[in-house]
């Protein structure tokens, strides 16, 4: 378990997203400790062309993975497995507004990234009937996305903004899973096959008038030196808007509209290769960076933004492990598609353990955003980013 967790991000953020299944186990009467997470910087380097032409950045910041801390603890009780996980996640870097001195820029002694906690949750069960979950974690539509992404380790796509996240592929190849309050049930695995199913918090609303739903089927195999996973997965929920009704907005009125979306990836690997390849569909999911539509708008129809908006995209990806030296190197393409614009990246890395648990990485990317609007033309950032990321 242990080894598992410094060798893969994935693994360790399946950890995340397992109870008490870290690093550092410590047992406590009744009970077994884990602790674990990652300490993580990267330098990025970003240019651009286009409607940004001439903008750079040069930031120090945490990639697609904030610094993390897991501390979960579990037990075997009344024939039943008992578990509960609490993980606390913050950025590097200067958060707009979020500093002692609230100047909104500082990253010194008194500036501070903002805490997350994105767990907190038990679960119960047995391998005989299943696994119930109720608390916050990982959704489960579009989870097996970006746990099979390779800039889990790294940056991605979105270098240099202000925040505790990078964004990795999100926005150019799956919509976020996001860490949502739910109430989950997985079934017992049937020989490779596994589904759950969720009722949880539907993003998007002002009223928490309605809930959202979520499920999944996986099959895993093994065949030799071959693995893999299959999945498909959907999810359906309500969202409302919030926009002006005249000219200055002085007049507001909300319609709701349904969101709902589709899924299908699949991962195989054989001797140190793995090829991913995934896609989703849907309608009213994506605000044009792979995360939920807030719920105001400036303009006067919220029907203009958000009524029946399709959203489509997927990604697939290849990487390779070096046999003896253990480096990691892939290649990857994806794209969202929304009804006014587009988001395209091309990412390439390098990924190198110096220990078991550290890894050096080094990633390029070229992402291309498209609004299709007249006269409207496009920016494409390129951007380099060199770190390292830490597991424990």
């Amino acid at each position: 378990m242990n080894k598992k967790l410094g060798l893969a991000v994935a693994g360790a953020l399946v950890a995340f997203s397992s109870a008490a299944n870290a690093g550092i186990t410590i047992p406590a009467g009744d009970w077994t400790v884990d602790i674990g997470g990652n300490v993580n910087a990267y330098y990025t380097h970003t240019t651009n062309s286009g409607t940004r032409a001439g903008a750079t950045t040069n930031t120090i910041q945490t990639g697609l993975l904030p610094t993390a801390l897991a501390i979960g603890a579990k037990t075997r009780q009344n024939d039943l497995d008992v578990a509960v996980q609490f993980s606390f996640w913050t950025g590097i870097n200067a958060a707009s507004g979020d500093n002692l001195n609230g100047t909104g820029a500082s990253n010194g002694g008194l500036g501070y990234s903002s805490l997350n906690i994105r767990q907190s949750f038990l679960s119960f069960g047995d391998a005989s009937w299943g696994t119930i979950k109720a608390g916050r974690d990982l959704g489960v539509f579009g989870s097996d996305a970006i746990l099979s992404d390779m800039t889990l380790l790294g940056v991605g796509s979105n270098a240099g903004n202000t925040g505790s996240s990078t964004l990795g592929r999100i926005g150019s190849g799956y919509l976020y899973a996001d860490w949502l309050a739910q109430i989950q049930y997985q079934t017992p695995n049937f020989n490779g096959f596994q589904a759950t199913v969720a009722v949880q918090e539907a993003l998007g609303q002002t009223s928490n008038e309605d809930l959202g739903f979520a499920g999944k089927l996986t099959y895993d195999f093994a065949a030799n030196d071959v693995t893999g996973r299959v999945w498909v997965g959907g999810v359906t929920t309500k969202r409302s808007m919030t926009y002006g009704t005249n000219a200055t907005s002085a007049q507001t009125a909300t319609d709701t509209f349904t969101a709902d979306a589709y899924e299908v990836g699949a991962k195989v690997a054989y001797q140190g290769a793995e090829l991913v390849g995934y896609y989703y569909d849907g309608q009213n999911f994506d605000a044009g960076v792979g995360q939920f539509p807030a719920t105001a708008w400036g303009g006067t129809s919220a029907a203009a933004a958000t009524a029946d908006v399709k959203n489509s995209g997927g990604y697939v990806q290849g990487t390779f492990k070096l046999p003896g030296v253990g480096t990691k190197l892939g290649a990857s393409w994806g794209v969202n598609n929304i009804a006014a614009a587009s988001r395209e990246a091309w990412i390439v890395g390098a990924y190198h353990p110096l220990t078991k648990h550290l890894n050096l990485v080094a990633e390029y990317s070229n992402v291309q955003s498209e609004s299709r609007a007249a006269g409207s033309p496009t920016n494409t950032a390129n951007v380099g980013s060199l770190g390292a990321i830490l597991f424990f």
